[in-house]
């Protein structure tokens, strides 16, 4: 990683736990603001490298454009509704958040909201407390032997499927984006929305809101819900229709509901507050200290990389979301494959191809492009690259980039190539995978050649015509430069024809060794490549 700027400024505009500071650690000037004070933000973020958030504070267009140094945007939690994702990228302003610090609260959340709703705890309590005991009035439902249907089955919805079979429930889910074998893992059976409308005693809500899914659960769908239905929605306002859900709860159709979020917020006014059918709280799903204390070292870590012009794993508008951990591993050997495709070119190439191979490609493989592009300019521009501007800096030198991900590979588990065309039309590629249960980084082809080589600090390609003699040339000329060799592979198409050696070294190569190899072997290309 490289070394954080000690000048950099993060300006945190609310009250975040004491964890996220301490995560942050003494590198950089952290300064405080009340985010709500637009005019106090627009002065404070003038300065800023980094922006901390939670809900409270909108970071827009306004904002972006007061910020001249700001990298980054980090949210301190999950929604991203008062931060504008698409205006920051446009500015090219990383945006972070914590997508999985809430996720066991939430999940908690739900459930409890559920056995609220079910054994009617909310009036049940309200009436003790004004001096009623009413035990014939609030008799409730077990959740026992019921069917529960899961609207949404991401992490929060996985949690939330999980605890309630705990519960001896059947457990269905609707979602279109999750295949039927990931969904059996859990022990949820997949339907589609009418049928988990029809055939659920319990229903709990668990998906972004967006234009698909705002009024996703209308009057339509509560007309068509068995009666007796117990509805929950802690993930977010407007995904089931607040109206058409009043006059299902005072029609009967729809016994009780559990409310943690609305359509519009701060809400105290909503009709639905009125009815004592309904468990209602104030957005609590992230409300727990262990909650707000992972979201804050989350993005405190996320922080520190953006800053640094490192990888972010949360990063929503680098890579399109949360990185699969069978691909994390390739991130940093994908970058060194860039780095070494560039050494071995000695050019910038006009056209790259990333080609992802093997298991790997039945997740999302896109950040492995990014990973790529960083490697392929780190030693090409100045500045730092990072996985925000790569994209940039291709398409400023003019140089197309194109994902391939095939499930094939026939002889490893998991390939990465990088293949480029060069100005004269000539071609090189690199290839690399991980191998063993500590995956271990392998460069395993150059050019066509087949070779076995970590990618160690120092490496060089030479290409040669075959001869006796030059291998050991190689040797005499790294040992009379006090350059040790700590690996090497020989690679040839035909015998007398072309051949290669891929070395890796313990120090580098200097140009007057590289001259000297060159007249020595006559050479056709001599590139020395150092990593570090």
């Amino acid at each position: 990683m490289q070394a954080v700027d000690r000048r950099s400024v993060v300006l945190i505009t609310e009250e975040l736990s004491p964890a996220t500071v301490e995560a942050l650690g003494p590198d950089f000037d952290i300064r405080h603001c009340d985010g709500t004070d637009r005019d106090a933000l627009l002065a404070a973020v003038a300065e800023a490298d980094a922006v901390v958030v939670r809900s409270a504070t909108r970071v827009d267009a306004e904002v972006l454009a007061a910020a001249r140094h700001l990298k980054v945007v980090a949210r301190a939690g999950v929604g991203l509704d008062n931060v504008e994702v698409r205006a920051a990228t446009m500015a090219g302003v990383m945006v972070v958040n914590a997508p999985s610090a809430n996720t066991v609260s939430a999940a908690e959340l739900a459930v409890g909201l559920m056995l609220a709703a079910a054994r009617h705890v909310s009036p049940a309590h309200a009436a003790l407390r004004a001096g009623e005991w009413r035990r014939s009035r609030y008799t409730g439902t077990e959740l026992y032997e019921k069917t529960v249907g899961i609207v949404g089955l991401g992490r929060i919805g996985v949690l939330v499927a999980q605890r309630l079979a705990a519960f001896g429930m059947d457990v269905i889910a609707h979602d279109p984006y999750v295949q039927a074998g990931r969904a059996a893992q859990v022990g949820v059976r997949l339907v589609d929305l009418d049928t988990l409308v029809a055939e659920s005693d319990f229903m709990s809500v668990h998906l972004p809101r967006t234009a698909e899914t705002i009024g996703l659960i209308g009057a339509e769908q509560l007309a068509a819900a068995r009666p007796g239905l117990v509805l929950v929605n802690a993930a977010r306002g407007g995904i089931v229709d607040e109206a058409a859900l009043y006059d299902a709860l005072t029609s009967g159709r729809v016994a009780a509901a559990g409310i943690d979020v609305f359509a519009s917020e701060p809400c105290t006014d909503s009709p639905l507050l009125g009815l004592e059918n309904v468990v209602a709280t104030p957005h609590l799903g992230a409300s727990t200290a262990e909650a707000q204390e992972r979201a804050g070292i989350s993005v405190a870590r996320s922080v520190r990389l953006a800053l640094a012009g490192e990888l972010v794993p949360d990063a929503v508008n680098v890579q399109g979301g949360v990185i699969a951990e069978d691909v994390r591993p390739g991130i940093p050997l994908t970058e060194k494959l860039g780095r070494i495709f560039t050494g071995v070119a000695g050019e910038v190439a006009q056209q790259i191809d990333v080609e992802v191979r093997g298991e790997i490609t039945e997740n999302d493989v896109k950040v492995l492009e990014l990973a790529a592009l960083k490697g392929v300019f780190t030693d090409v521009v100045e500045g730092a690259v990072s996985y925000v501007n790569a994209p940039l800096l291709a398409a400023e030198r003019g140089t197309s980039v194109r994902l391939v991900a095939e499930s094939e590979s026939p002889d490893h588990r998991n390939l990465i190539t990088i293949r480029g065309t060069l100005a004269d039309g000539s071609q090189v590629s690199v290839s690399g995978t991980l191998v063993g249960i500590h995956q271990r980084e392998r460069l395993v082809e150059v050019n066509g050649h087949d070779i076995d080589l970590e990618p160690t600090d120092h490496l060089a390609v030479l290409t040669y015509h075959d001869q006796p003699g030059m291998v050991g040339t190689v040797g005499r000329i790294l040992g009379e430069a006090g350059v040790n060799i700590a690996g090497m592979q020989v690679s040839r198409h035909a015998k007398g024809g072309e051949a290669l050696v891929a070395l890796s070294v313990d120090s580098a190569i200097g140009p007057e060794v590289l001259a000297a190899i060159e007249a020595a072997m006559s050479v056709r290309t001599a590139r020395s490549i150092d990593l570090v």
